[in-house]
């Protein structure tokens, strides 16, 4: 927002000075204004200056022959000199500061530097009602060049507040009026008129009767009034409207307050001469107005409008629009001496500068053909790099995001079919001072201990999560191939593995029934995110078995509850009424994955760690029978899961979705907690309808991709200025990852960083478009004027 300055001078003229001058900072109602008392001196040479500068103006447009949209009597000079013309610009400049630096208002200047920022847009209105004092040249004062972006207006000094009771419409509405144009061009003006068709809603009305005029000004709705044609400030304000009818502005006085009344905000005058025009207005309380200050050249004058439209149009302030349209005018100062000192805005100060961008935008066939084929090219862009694979590891990420969120948010309770006997350091340290002969991290001897154990609490089925080739106790072997509860793991053959491409082989004589891998499936860095049910192992491995470890041991879990398994015509496989989804080689952030096997998505249980999935018990404290009487008797008819938690001699250790978050010891964390939340997904899916993770298919990602880049190429069209359309980019993203964890939430994976870039991508795009467009505007207004 625009700083406002109002420097009120008071009563005074050049002749007795302006002993009560006051500059506000900020609306004159508003209590957080500041303000600032002092004086300036008389400075009649000023006056005089000025009169002789206006005689030598009005000589040029004669020396040169000028068109002037003026009608103006010949005057006595004779003898006109440019040098003593310039010489003369110089003298009023240099006076006007010398006037402005003197002791009284300097304390004013230093107050002034000090409240305000040299980059910020300042309207500075001078109140006054002395007409040689709105006729000066204020912009000249030079500090306007240490406050670059800063313009001067005109006011009256007791501006008045009007209530407007109108509504608006989308497009802004402009009456155009073009007068007698006896002697000058103005059919550029309604060129560069014409052009806003798109933006605006324009009548024109050339050379009306003085009937038609007022009709037409009390219709309701105008923003913009404009007019072009010969006028002058002779009795404060006069408009030669055809060529035969000059009147002033009092035989409209109710039709244009009735206009205001309605909506007008601005009247731009395109004309000579008319601070009388704007006074006229003031006192029916007009919000602002653009007027010459002195007679204005044809070519000045279009030049002015062409580049004050141009800017005011595409979003620009009104006063950044007319700063910049001004100093543009100094590229033809070599030919129209003084240009830049002749349009200014007479601004009533309780009233905000009206603002072209709330009203201009209106969708155009050629913005939708834009907006639709940028959205399809990025869409189309991002899609054939995602199909590729060169998102996933960014989608994987987003997906690992979203579950650890989750998980902060959505709290889920232990499957209570579980129970893991976990064996670490110390339970082998105990086997190794029972005196335990020791050939794997479990020996047979605790083996049997832990399986005589458990007899007491009956579970329903014993998953031993350890690998057990080679010769075992022969009791301990009899009780592995005629106790049905019990399930083993053994690892298929690879092409992968080094050394040990053959795998490893399951115990002698176990059933195939309760047989099964332990392999997983991991994605790069380790991180289990799917989970393998099901693979063809190679002919040469020594572990023969189709099945996943933890598929086996659900389908016997399930079975005894009635829940049967069978392959759905699709090829899935499907547990009483849950389908499990099979990954394919394109699956939402799996793009181009090797999904040999059956693989599903692991969706992790919502707990405060991995290892939460279910109860815990050391090995060392079931040898000892040191569980308590409430948790021997919870144990009957769980699955109970033996497995390492302790990192010597074994490699089963995985990270997980949550390991980025996680504390540097939970990086990583021991296969049989993998295994546990992947036997809970199973049992939670057919026993509790607890989702699986789901995807849409292709042609549903791509649709809603592409709408998310149609929604970034609306934006980019909507806001026109930097600041609103980076707030709408972060509200759109932010809608954007709030729709897509909400979904997740209902376990549902929906495409994040492909819909980001494309929205991003038709943004920018479709920015670069829009602005290549006005500048090729700009050019060709250039070219034709």
């Amino acid at each position: 927002m625009s700083k406002l300055v109002i420097l009120n001078l008071g009563t005074g003229d050049l002749h007795k000075g302006f002993p009560d001058v006051t500059v506000q900072l900020g609306l004159t109602n508003d209590p957080r204004a500041m303000e600032f008392r002092g004086s300036l001196p008389a400075a009649p040479e000023i006056s005089q200056l000025y009169r002789n500068w206006q005689i030598l103006y009005s000589a040029l447009y004669q020396y040169y022959g000028w068109s002037v949209r003026l009608e103006i009597e010949d005057t006595d000079i004779t003898n006109f000199s440019e040098v003593e013309f310039n010489d003369l610009c110089q003298q009023l400049s240099s006076r006007i500061n010398i006037w402005l630096h003197s002791d009284q208002f300097r304390k004013i200047d230093q107050k002034l530097r000090t409240q305000l920022n040299p980059n910020e847009e300042i309207c500075f209105i001078i109140a006054t009602y002395d007409n040689l004092l709105r006729r000066l040249p204020w912009h000249l004062w030079n500090f306007f060049e240490d406050y670059p972006n800063a313009e001067v207006a005109l006011s009256p000094l007791e501006p008045q507040r009007l209530n407007k009771i109108y509504t608006k419409e989308k497009k802004v509405k402009i009456l155009a009026i073009f007068g007698n144009h006896k002697g000058i061009d103005i059919s550029k003006d309604k060129y560069l008129l014409e052009s806003l068709s798109n933006q605006a809603k324009i009548s024109f009305l050339v050379e009306p009767q003085l009937k038609e005029l007022s009709n037409e000004l009390w219709g309701k709705g105008w923003d913009i009034l404009f007019f072009a044609g010969h006028s002058s400030s002779q009795e404060r304000g006069v408009l030669q409207i055809n060529q035969t009818t000059t009147i002033t502005l009092d035989k409209l006085k109710h039709g244009l307050k009735k206009a205001i009344e309605s909506g007008l905000h601005l009247a731009i005058f395109n004309s000579c001469d008319g601070l009388g025009l704007a006074e006229a207005l003031e006192d029916l309380h007009i919000p602002q107005v653009i007027v010459m200050r002195e007679p204005v050249p044809d070519v000045v004058a279009q030049e002015f409008l062409k580049h004050f439209l141009t800017e005011f149009s595409s979003g620009q302030s009104l006063y950044s629009a007319l700063h910049e349209a001004r100093k543009r005018l100094e590229g033809i100062e070599d030919e129209y001496p003084c240009a830049t000192w002749l349009p200014v805005i007479c601004q009533n100060p309780l009233s905000a500068p009206m603002t072209w961008h709330l009203h201009r935008k209106m969708i155009t066939t050629k913005s939708i053909l834009v907006i639709l084929l940028t959205s399809l090219l990025a869409t189309s862009l991002i899609m054939g790099v995602r199909y590729w694979g060169y998102l996933q590891t960014s989608e994987l990420q987003a997906f690992d995001h979203f579950m650890q969120l989750r998980s902060q948010l959505v709290t889920e309770q232990p499957d209570q079919r579980i129970l893991i006997i976990t064996i670490d350091e110390a339970d082998i340290q105990y086997q190794i001072n029972k005196g335990m002969q020791m050939r794997w991290s479990l020996s047979d001897q605790a083996l049997a201990q832990l399986l005589d154990k458990l007899n007491k609490y009956q579970p329903r089925s014993i998953g031993l999560d350890i690998y057990r080739d080679g010769v075992v106790d022969p009791k301990l072997a009899t009780r592995f191939k005629e106790d049905n509860r019990l399930f083993f793991v053994c690892k298929v053959a690879t092409t992968d593995d080094d050394g040990d491409s053959d795998g490893i082989p399951p115990p002698d004589g176990v059933s195939s029934k309760r047989l099964s891998f332990s392999d997983f499936v991991a994605d790069d860095q380790d991180i289990a995110r799917r989970q393998l049910l099901d693979l063809t192992p190679l002919p040469t491995s020594l572990c023969p078995t189709e099945y996943a470890f933890n598929l086996q041991l659900a389908l016997d879990y399930l079975d005894k509850e009635g829940k049967t398994s069978f392959g759905t015509k699709e090829g899935d496989l499907q547990i009483g009424n849950v389908v499990f989804k099979q990954l394919k080689k394109h699956t939402s952030g799996y793009q181009k994955v090797d999904t040999s096997g059956y693989q599903i998505l692991l969706n992790y249980r919502s707990l405060p760690s991995v290892e939460k999935i279910a109860e815990q018990v050391s090995l060392k404290d079931v040898l000892n029978e040191k569980i308590s009487l409430e948790s021997v008797q919870s144990l009957k008819d769980r699955i109970v899961l033996i497995g390492l938690s302790a990192p010597t001699n074994t490699n089963d250790y995985w990270k997980t979705p949550f390991s980025s978050n996680a504390k540097l010891e939970q990086k990583q964390i021991p296969g049989v907690f993998v295994q546990a939340q992947m036997l809970s997904q199973i049992l939670s899916a057919v026993l509790d309808r607890r989702p699986l993770l789901w995807w849409w298919s292709g042609w549903m990602e791509a649709l809603w991709v592409w709408g998310w880049s149609l929604v970034g190429g609306i934006t980019a069209w909507y806001y026109s200025k930097p600041l609103h359309l980076g707030l709408a980019v972060i509200v759109t993203l932010l809608t954007l990852f709030g729709l897509c964890f909400g979904v997740f939430t209902l376990a549902g994976w929906v495409p994040l960083i492909p819909s980001v870039l494309a929205l991003l991508a038709t943004q920018v795009a479709v920015v670069l478009w829009f602005r290549h467009s006005r500048v090729a505007k700009r050019k060709q207004l250039n070219s034709q004027l």
